[in-house]
């Protein structure tokens, strides 16, 4: 069965989106590319800030309520309506609930042909990666390396400790082939 969909997870600064990059450099066939981010700044502001919708505390935790979790479901299904009708989709996301957040991917796949991914990194590398970034509040790295990860099951893993995107992006795009 071909690969449709390659589902990246990791923590905040964890190198996801520069490996999303190489992929769609690296593939030979075009790959569409949509994140967990995008998803977020799709939402409406008053939902950024809601028990409803998303909250980024202080000290880097994040926590969802059930306005969020129901666009994130219709947001699922509409990806996945996109792999059914033939794009090849990378997701860039965050498992906040880790085996659960990949519990509702599933449900949404329905058996479409996926490669699960994941991407880790020390939580101090991803600290100093979220401090260079400046646009994330500082400790959500260090609280994300290794929850996103509890009770997931990967096709395979990379680390972005030592290892550069492009590299990360050839060991998944050589599991795919």
């Amino acid at each position: 069965m071909t690969t449709q969909m390659i589902i990246l997870n990791g923590g905040s600064s964890s190198g996801k989106s520069g490996i999303v990059r190489c992929l769609q450099a690296v593939l030979p066939d075009p790959w569409l590319a949509f994140g967990c981010d995008s998803f977020v700044d799709a939402m409406p502001a008053k939902m950024q800030a809601s028990d409803g919708g998303i909250v980024f505390a202080a000290d880097g935790e994040v926590s969802v309520g059930a306005d969020f979790r129901a666009l994130e479901a219709a947001w699922m299904e509409g990806v996945v309506a996109m792999a059914r009708a033939g794009a090849r989709v990378i997701i860039d996301d965050v498992f906040l609930g880790g085996a659960a957040s990949q519990k509702r991917w599933q449900r949404a796949l329905g058996g479409l042909a996926v490669v699960w991914v994941g991407v880790r990194c020390e939580s101090a590398v991803a600290a100093g990666r979220e401090v260079a970034r400046g646009d994330r509040i500082h400790g959500m790295a260090a609280a994300q390396a290794d929850a996103v990860h509890e009770g997931v099951a990967y096709d395979l893993e990379v680390d972005t400790t030592h290892t550069e995107s492009l590299v990360c992006a050839r060991t998944v795009a050589a599991h795919i082939s």
